[in-house]
């Protein structure tokens, strides 16, 4: 019940899609909606197939540069498998929020942050392990170094000396190393020393009364009072006094010169309510992160002023106030939630209804009445693969897993990995994330495709490559000819071919099978000079050029009205034409242009008629 059992602050596993890997997040809140369902706010974790390659890329020279101060060469020496398992297991922080169903949470995973001092070799030893290092801005699309990186190593330790034996002097400038602020040996007692504070803390109050500024700020006695005694004021106090030389005379006569009391303020004075505010809704948001509090909210505030300022805020009464009221809130959210195992079968399931007694490759092996050639009926498509990852035939479950044209599968070992660290075991040449040539980017033709589906390379070729066929399947081709299907195959591409079977049927029919190849069907062919001579002697034929028509006169100053001799009954190419028609040859008028036809022919006889009884006729037309 305990692992089911989830809290905040822990690193959790959510699915979104069920082919797709699952989502790595950290619990910030459990909160119970109107309808009665529990939300999680959590804070989102990337992994690298989820930012682009030129992030990747900076990520990459970053870890160079973490391997070369690493002294440890069985760290920087890893096999090839283990650093490309090793990108799995890395992680990118972001400060980005969301609120996800606590039903789609499926276990629990542990994040660190990465350090010097731990062998990465340590993270594929433990399951359900990551490690992050840089900081991954979704809005921004930048990728920065964790600033709450603990600086730790042998570069961050203290060079310690030798042990000084008894009687040898220490030969080091110890006053270029350290700086005397306080002498305990002085002549004065505790009880003078005290009293000295309160003269000066009563000389700090008289200052604030005097300022201007101050009495603003403090405007009754009891605050300037309690500002007066902050412990700005007692350093200054213990300052001067050492600078006299204990002598309190010389000591209380620099408290008070002759220009007027001194004023000390520290930063919880100099700063205003407005200031102290924004600092406050900061905090809020970025937490402890002081260069970010500074850029985004606080630009003209140094940054050693806000971290002095955070510590004081921390003794004042606005900060028990503020972590009372968290605690309150706290009280009234859920602490845990209990989310039961997630036992619904994977719509990526595989699963086939004939199921023979021995399988190979995920199909019969030869002697058993299973179909050889895929898309037969009762066999599953994609079962004759192997896994993408392993390579392996056998497994208790098979998943379908990328792009559903290329039908490719998954053991049940693989497909938890790729559930829980987004990537194949087994490296590839595209460094792992996709099987064989590039998948996901191809079109049926096997050309990598751009988003517009648009077959043009969008990518070249990194390496041309020849693919020779051995003798055996060659030779399994012709005898196994029936059983393969050619022409079938050839009009479907993407149907899987049971390779072992068929090599299995072809060695029990190689023995039947004549030594003597089957000999080809002699061709004849006529030298070139007789092909010449017989075209010579039968040339082609002239093509009949279309008959014409007399032209139509252009003289009249009146033009035919073509438009509406188109538009009135006129068949277009979308209506019933015969093939004369829409060639312009002779053919039968239809009855709407017999009409048209005889005004036409007339116009044509009589080319000597004025020009006004033609226009009459045109116009008849209308």
């Amino acid at each position: 019940m305990a692992a089911n059992m989830y809290r905040v602050g822990d690193y959790v596993y959510f699915e979104n899609s069920s082919s797709n890997p699952l989502l790595i997040r950290r619990i910030e809140e459990l909160n119970k909606t109107a309808n009665g369902n529990v939300e999680a706010k959590v804070v989102c974790f990337y992994r690298r197939r989820d930012i682009s390659s030129t992030l990747i890329s900076l990520a990459d020279k970053h870890a160079r540069e973490m391997e070369e101060e690493m002294e440890n060469p069985e760290i920087v020496d890893l096999p090839e498998k283990q650093r490309h398992q090793l990108r799995h297991r890395e992680l990118f922080l972001s400060r980005q929020l969301e609120s996800l169903p606590a039903t789609h949470i499926r276990g629990k995973c542990c994040v660190t942050l990465l350090n010097e001092t731990e062998a990465l070799k340590s993270y594929l030893e433990r399951e359900d392990v990551f490690f992050y290092s840089l900081v991954y801005d979704p809005q921004q699309k930048t990728l920065l170094a964790d600033k709450g990186e603990i600086r730790v190593g042998n570069k961050y330790q203290a060079d310690i000396t030798d042990f000084l034996g008894e009687g040898e002097e220490d030969d080091r400038d110890l006053s270029k190393m350290e700086e005397k602020v306080f002498d305990p040996d002085s002549p004065l007692t505790e009880k003078q020393i005290d009293q000295f504070l309160v003269v000066a803390r009563s000389v700090g109050t008289f200052a604030r009364a005097l300022d201007c500024s101050s009495s603003v700020r403090q405007p009754s006695l009891h605050m300037s009072a309690a500002a007066a005694s902050r412990d700005i004021t007692l350093f200054h106090a213990m300052d001067t006094l050492h600078k006299a030389g204990y002598d309190m005379t010389r000591a209380i006569a620099a408290l008070v010169p002759q220009g007027g009391p001194v004023l000390c303020r520290d930063e919880m004075e100099e700063w205003s309510a407005s200031e102290a505010n924004l600092f406050e809704e900061a905090l809020e948001k970025y937490g402890k992160d002081f260069t970010d509090i500074q850029q985004d909210f606080l630009p003209w505030k140094s940054l050693t002023s806000i971290i002095e300022y955070y510590y004081m805020w921390k003794t004042t009464d606005r900060y028990v106030q503020q972590k009372r009221l968290k605690a309150a809130e706290a009280e009234s959210k859920l602490k845990q939630v209990y989310i039961p195992n997630y036992n619904k079968p994977n719509p990526n399931q595989l699963s086939s209804s004939v199921k023979p007694t021995s399988l190979v490759n995920g199909a019969a092996a030869a002697g058993v009445t299973t179909p050889l050639v895929p898309g037969a009926p009762g066999q599953t498509p994609g079962l004759g693969r192997a896994c993408e990852s392993c390579y392996t035939t056998s497994s208790y479950q098979w998943y379908s897993w990328g792009p559903p044209n290329m039908q490719c599968r998954l053991c049940a070992t693989c497909w938890t990995y790729w559930k829980k660290y987004g990537g194949l075991k087994m490296p590839t040449r595209l460094d792992g994330e996709r099987p064989g040539p590039n998948r996901n980017n191809m079109s049926p033709h096997g050309l990598p495709m751009r988003h517009g589906s648009s077959p043009k390379f969008a990518v070249k070729t990194r390496q041309a490559f020849a693919l020779q066929t051995t003798v055996a399947s060659r030779a399994a081709r012709r005898v196994c000819q029936d059983i393969i299907k050619p022409r079938f195959l050839a009009r479907h591409p993407y149907l899987p071919i049971n390779t072992i079977a068929i090599k299995a049927e072809c060695a029990l029919r190689l023995p039947d099978v004549p030594k003597k190849p089957v000999g080809l069907k002699p061709v004849v062919r006529q030298p070139l000079e007789s092909v010449v001579r017989y075209l010579e002697a039968h040339p082609r034929p002239p093509k009949p050029a279309p008959p014409r028509g007399p032209t139509i006169s252009t003289g009249s100053l009146t033009p035919i009205k073509s438009t509406p001799i188109l538009n009135n009954g006129s068949p277009t190419i979308l209506g019933k034409r015969s093939y004369e028609q829409h060639n312009g040859m002779d053919g039968t008028k239809s009855k709407g242009l017999t009409q048209q036809w005889d005004i036409m022919a007339k116009r044509v006889t009589e080319p000597t008629r004025n020009s006004a009884p033609i226009q009459d006729q045109v116009h008849e037309l209308d």
